[in-house]
């Protein structure tokens, strides 16, 4: 329930903003000599012309010979690099009635060329908002929603557990997000009636389940690599649950890494795909960065004062618990890296999540840092943003996401510098395309100043 408690504490008094974007969706959008990189396969497209029209990408090839209208907007991409807009597939947007605050979360996600967001923590007035998202009243990314939490408390009944899923998926939720303390009993409910049902269940996974059950169960997707560390760890059984700590982070040292083969060998099969969550091991979790460096970060500036004391009180706690021992916390960290590259060896799908906003996560910036932790556990920049684009769209069975293609939604993201060749320049952002809508280089640096005006208000 850490992440219900944190979410909650994060929107205590973010206030309502206003300022609406003209809406440029019915005008031709028109980016020229730009090297497109289309991400349907590693290349690079150099002196493209992209014309967006009616929030899709309508036409697609040499800046030579593509006419567009007289009244288009043209946007001159001449040094720079297009690619399709991010995905956040660990998302969490404010559980709370209240729609104002939400603006804000979605509105960030954008600014920083994430265009479709899986939300991890369902609220009744998601839907309301996953519509007004779509509908453009509301300018944010895409959202898929959960509903909300089936954990140990809310679904303490197989009774309870099964109503709960009905009433989650007639209620139009996009799929079920699972949080720990589920016994064995309650969660074989929970698969055996979203199964009738007809809807997906992700997130964590119980330490009574275990991540062999889950497997075998059919997760749509495991987030944090939850359950992976004790998976691999001889006599698990023995083991207490308070004994494990935040992700196996205590327990580390004893996985067997010879079971890796099998652990991916089984995500394959059942075709579970994997978020892994790394900014939370390498930011909160690692020794490598002081609580008050990371509070320090230009980003920070978008967060509540109580929330970022809160964030570097708990990393604080957590380095005092007597068995944070630092040179074993690296050691998890390593083996964290080591089961990511181990699923892209052996064709599990990854998919880019970095929880925000969660500790010393914030919402939009946390993705561009999951990337490149992406990269430092060994992918190479191309399969770090697969992870993030093509991944995604194949995760949602959505041939129009992912790639740059006439036909596609027009979700796209304007670098100033190539990410294929440092990953890192996927931060340097020139402009985003959200649903066919221009969001201009001034637009951004216009809304991010306000909003970080708006956090002391």
């Amino acid at each position: 329930m850490r992440s219900l408690l944190i979410v909650c504490l994060l929107v205590a008094a973010w206030p309502a903003w206003a300022q609406p974007l003209p809406d440029s969706r019915q005008q031709e959008i028109v980016i020229r000599n730009v090297t497109i990189i289309p991400m349907d396969k590693e290349q690079v497209l150099p002196n493209q012309t992209v014309v967006v029209k009616d929030g899709k990408i309508s036409l697609v090839g040499d800046a030579r010979t593509i006419r567009y209208s007289a009244n288009a907007t043209v946007i001159d991409g001449t040094g720079k690099f297009l690619l399709p807009g991010l995905t956040e597939m660990h998302a969490h947007v404010p559980p709370i009635d209240d729609i104002a605050p939400m603006k804000k979360v979605v509105l960030l996600f954008a600014l920083k060329g994430v265009t479709t967001i899986r939300g991890m923590l369902g609220h009744p007035r998601h839907l309301e908002l996953r519509s007004k998202l779509q509908s453009g009243e509301i300018i944010g990314p895409r959202l898929y929603t959960s509903g909300p939490s089936i954990n140990g408390q809310t679904a303490a009944d197989p009774a309870t557990a099964a109503r709960m899923v009905r009433e989650q998926q007639a209620a139009g939720y996009d799929f079920l997000k699972l949080h720990p303390g589920l016994t064995l009993e309650n969660f074989n409910i929970i698969v055996k009636t979203a199964r009738e049902v007809k809807i997906p269940f992700a997130g964590h996974v119980s330490y009574g389940v275990g991540v062999w059950r889950a497997i075998e169960a059919g997760y749509a997707s495991i987030d944090h690599m939850d359950g992976f560390v004790e998976g691999l760890v001889p006599g698990i059984e023995n083991i207490s649950e308070k004994e494990v700590g935040l992700f196996g982070v205590f327990i580390a040292k004893k996985a067997d890494t010879t079971k890796l083969p099998r652990l991916t060998k089984a995500l394959r099969e059942k075709r579970v795909w994997v978020v892994p969550t790394q900014s939370l091991a390498e930011r909160w979790i690692s020794p490598a960065q002081t609580p008050e460096a990371l509070g320090r970060e230009p980003e920070m500036v978008y967060m509540q004062p109580n929330t970022l004391t809160g964030w570097i009180n708990a990393k604080k706690s957590l380095q005092k618990d007597p068995r944070y021992v630092a040179a074993e916390v690296e050691q998890y960290v390593a083996l964290r890296r080591q089961l990511i590259k181990a699923c892209q060896q052996q064709g599990v799908g990854l998919l880019l999540g970095s929880d925000a906003p969660q500790i010393f996560d914030v919402p939009g910036f946390s993705l561009h840092h999951e990337l490149s932790f992406m990269v430092k556990a060994g992918l190479t920049p191309y399969e770090a943003l697969r992870t993030g684009t093509v991944n995604p769209a194949r995760f949602f069975q959505d041939n129009n996401a992912g790639v740059i293609k006439p036909g596609a939604r027009a979700d796209l993201l304007l670098l100033n510098s190539n990410p294929l060749q440092r990953i890192e320049a996927s931060q340097d952002i020139a402009g985003v395309v959200l649903a066919g809508r221009w969001l201009s280089q001034s637009y951004i640096d216009t809304e991010l100043a306000r909003l970080a005006t708006e956090k002391t208000n």
